[in-house]
């Protein structure tokens, strides 16, 4: 069979396995991701039926998808907005990279992977999945709950925490020496400095200069100016996803609003196929070793999770039981740390099959605990409070002194 002809019935039988699993996982009322990365793994090296022809376009689209990923996310933040959550939330910031990034990093060093790798799957353990918590936030109809605000502060800082992060982790992952690696967190720094202060002073000309009336023209220049601005970076040693956030995060109002309507459709195919390409990069067999170390690094960081949202609930004045919602939402990993692992498996390969197994139970139970953590810690305290009452009910009362005559 033709090359050509092959990679199109590859491609095709990909896109609409996709459609049915999307479809299928929207009627179970779960993310799409778990099943796209087993479809990964049933039909990448090692699985019931690798695929030839579309491994290398498949590649391609997996990269578009990881930029289109972080472009949407930055369309949603304007750099005001970035900003006051910084000033405001860098607390809880501090305590979620302490209690998330820590376990990862030991758990690293533990299994004997080496420094390199522990820095790495840090980062896997420590950032929340923004997608899959936006798509369960919006399905539990809590988009204007009042602990919202302090989850989406919680992943904006992660977001932003990922423009120091992964410039560090590509320059240890390629071996560049101390120097190098300041030259290049000092390039990241600037970069992002520079974008933040034009998308405040000049985000309206920006944004101007990229309006269009016309809905094919905007989605072209959005388009071409993100995989610009994200080549651009990639060849800085910056991150292309963070050059693809930061290009969001310039765009504002109207043009914000427009090209988010136009790009979503594309961002949900693209983000599919990159799902579906980690897991294609993923040989099944390597997963069984690492699933106990996976489900306990699991059950640590949902916890720590879940503490990490209680905290930052409680800093921000809320109470009740909106502390253990915006603990339970926070639970859910899942493109940025794929991203990741796949940046750090070329130095550590058995990071990429913990990483999609810690990212598959945690892509599960994410949605899971956002919609239970509030009643299970009510029934909690509530069983609490009883056995409490019961044993002051149970307790002898002190006999009564006899009256004194006078």
């Amino acid at each position: 069979m033709h090359h050509t002809t092959a990679m199109l019935i590859e491609l095709g039988a990909i896109i609409l396995a996709l459609g049915i699993l999307g479809r299928l996982a929207g009627r179970v009322g779960f993310s799409p991701i778990p099943l796209y990365l087993l479809a990964g793994l049933a039909f990448g090296h090692g699985g019931i039926l690798p695929l030839q022809a579309s491994e290398e376009f498949v590649a391609t689209g997996a990269e578009i998808g990881v930029i289109l990923l972080l472009l949407l996310l930055g369309l949603e933040y304007s750099a005001s907005e970035l900003v006051t959550n910084l000033k405001t939330q860098y607390p809880s910031g501090a305590v979620d990279f302490v209690l998330n990034a820590v376990p990862g990093a030991v758990a690293a060093l533990i299994l004997g992977w080496g420094p390199v790798a522990a820095v790495a799957l840090a980062g896997v353990t420590w950032i929340s999945s923004s997608g899959v918590i936006a798509k369960v936030l919006g399905d539990l109809g809590r988009l204007g709950n009042r602990e919202t605000p302090v989850v989406l502060g919680v992943l904006v800082i992660e977001d932003l925490a990922m423009a120091v992060y992964l410039p560090i982790l590509t320059a240890l992952l390629a071996g560049v020496g101390l120097a190098g690696g300041a030259v290049t967190l000092l390039i990241s720094l600037g970069t992002v400095g520079a974008v933040l202060y034009l998308a405040l002073r000049h985000g309206r000309l920006i944004s101007r200069a990229v309006s269009s009336d016309s809905a094919e023209m905007l989605l072209l220049v959005v388009l071409g100016l993100t995989l610009l601005v994200a080549g651009l970076a990639q060849e800085l040693q910056v991150s292309a996803a963070v050059g693809a956030f930061l290009v969001g995060i310039a765009l504002s109002g109207e043009v914000a609003e427009g090209a988010s309507s136009l790009l979503t459709p594309l961002r949900d195919l693209f983000a599919a196929v990159f799902f579906v390409f980690f897991g294609l990069s993923t040989d099944p067999a390597g997963i069984p070793p690492v699933l106990l170390p996976a489900l306990l690094l699991a059950t640590v960081t949902t916890l720590t999770k879940v503490a990490t949202g209680w905290y930052a609930a409680r800093r921000a004045g809320i109470r009740g039981g909106a502390r253990w919602r915006a603990g339970g939402t926070l639970v859910a990993r899942g493109e940025f740390s794929i991203v990741i692992a796949g940046l750090a498996t070329t130095t550590e390969p058995r990071l990429g099959p913990l990483a999609t197994a810690y990212v598959l139970i945690l892509v599960v139970l994410g949605p899971l605990t956002a919609r239970f953590t509030e009643p299970l810690a009510r029934r909690v305290v509530a069983s609490g409070a009883g056995d409490k009452c019961s044993e002051s009910a149970a307790e002898p009362k002190p006999p009564e002194s006899a009256p004194v005559n006078v």
